[in-house]
């Protein structure tokens, strides 16, 4: 029995050695890693705890981000259900579309104007009038408008008029009026429309609303003056060429005239593929005669051209009056002809929007004065060039 007795204690007492051999080598080997490198215990831990605290925050930062996909796939859906509703959504209220920007909300009241029309029989001349406007509907930030009207007549749009701008306010009185040369026999076939425009120095103006007056249905035997309530602006009429952007600058000790040519945008689409190869023409005119011209480099492919171009002219500041400068933008084509995309013209004889850039900069001298034009069209142009009307800008007496 005393030999069974010994390998049965042989047997149990080798486990229990292995075991406690397994227990100390792991601490032993951390030991021996440890003193193989060659640095202080306390920066070894230091170490270890800066990696432990990177790995820590990536792990945060992931269960963030995760969340917040999350929540932008609810928002996401939230948004879709809302543009099946009736109204303005939420989206539309943090980010317009286009077709807001440039028309405003067509639920929302656009406010009202009053006009009037004369015919001078004799003459052979209408005469239309913007008196004023009231509870126009607030287009900038701060709940008010910078408001002008537009008047133009159809069929031929040879002649667009534009009142001048009245700043802050909702309820501008004008008490301005144009004369249209139309013979009698043309005003059956004949609609007079007044826009009223948000202006904006620096981006597209903004067309609050418009009267659209048919002739054939007024009365010529009296003055008309009455107030009629603004609606929203017809789309197909308006063919968006697109909007340019530059500085003008005139030194007149110097008889420099500077043109920056800054960029364009929304071009109207010439070629096959949907865009156009722009490039900017500038033309000086005097005495009705082609002075002197300048153009920039083509940009290729694209709706939105980048330029940042600057041109420089020799005009005189008794020049500076008389001069006219044509502004156009064309797309080039190596193949055919060169098309004109749209124009504007500039200068004392100018109208609207040009005018008050050119005032702005006789009124500033030496300081370039930037601002952005919607393009006409050629033959708007062309005709308000032709046709156009001698009207000089006071210019203060200074020492320049």
């Amino acid at each position: 029995m005393a030999p069974n007795a010994h390998n049965i204690s042989a047997t149990t007492i080798t486990p229990t050695t292995a075991f406690n051999s397994t227990t100390t080598s792991a601490p032993d080997f951390i030991t021996q890693l440890l003193n193989k490198i060659p640095l202080p215990r306390w920066a070894i831990y230091a170490i270890a705890a800066a990696i432990g605290l990177v790995f820590l925050i990536c792990f945060f930062c992931i269960c963030i981000k995760c969340c917040c996909k999350g929540k932008k796939k609810k928002n996401k859906d939230e948004k879709i259900k809302l543009d099946g509703m009736k109204g303005s959504t939420t989206a539309a209220l943090v980010q317009p579309g286009m077709e807001d920007l440039d028309y405003g909300s067509n639920n929302k009241p656009k406010g009202k104007l009053q006009y009037s029309l004369e015919y001078d029989f004799q003459n052979q001349e209408l005469i239309a009038g913007v008196k004023q406007a009231a509870e126009l509907l607030a287009m900038d930030l701060g709940g008010t408008s910078d408001p002008y009207v537009k008047v133009y007549m159809l069929p031929n749009k040879s002649k667009t008029w534009e009142t001048k701008v009245y700043r802050k306010t909702l309820n501008p009185v004008f008490n301005e009026s144009f004369k249209f040369q139309t013979p009698q026999a043309e005003l059956n076939e004949s609609t007079i429309v007044m826009q009223v425009y948000d202006f904006n120095r620096f981006s597209k103006h903004d067309i609050i609303g418009e009267l659209r007056i048919p002739l054939n249905t007024v009365d010529w035997n009296h003055v008309i003056e009455e107030w009629m309530e603004l609606s929203a602006a017809s789309k197909s009429e308006h063919e968006n060429l697109g909007e340019i952007c530059f500085s003008l600058r005139y030194v007149p000790t110097a008889s420099k005239l500077t043109v920056v040519i800054l960029e364009a945008k929304n071009l109207k689409k010439m070629d096959v593929g949907g865009l156009s190869d722009p490039y900017i023409k500038i033309q000086l005119i005097l005495d009705k005669k082609k002075w002197k011209k300048k153009k920039t480099s083509v940009k290729k492919k694209t709706l939105n051209p980048y330029f940042n171009e600057s041109f420089t002219f020799e005009v005189s500041f008794k020049q500076i009056q008389k001069v006219q400068m044509v502004i156009s933008v064309w797309d080039h084509d190596k193949v055919s002809k060169n098309d004109a995309i749209g124009k504007i013209f500039l200068g004392c004889s100018a109208a609207g929007n040009q005018l008050r850039h050119w005032s702005d900069m006789l009124s500033n001298p030496r300081r370039p004065i930037a601002q952005w034009h919607t393009l006409q069209s050629v033959e708007e142009v062309d005709s308000a060039l032709g046709m156009s009307y001698k009207f000089k800008i006071p210019l203060i007496n200074k020492t320049f």
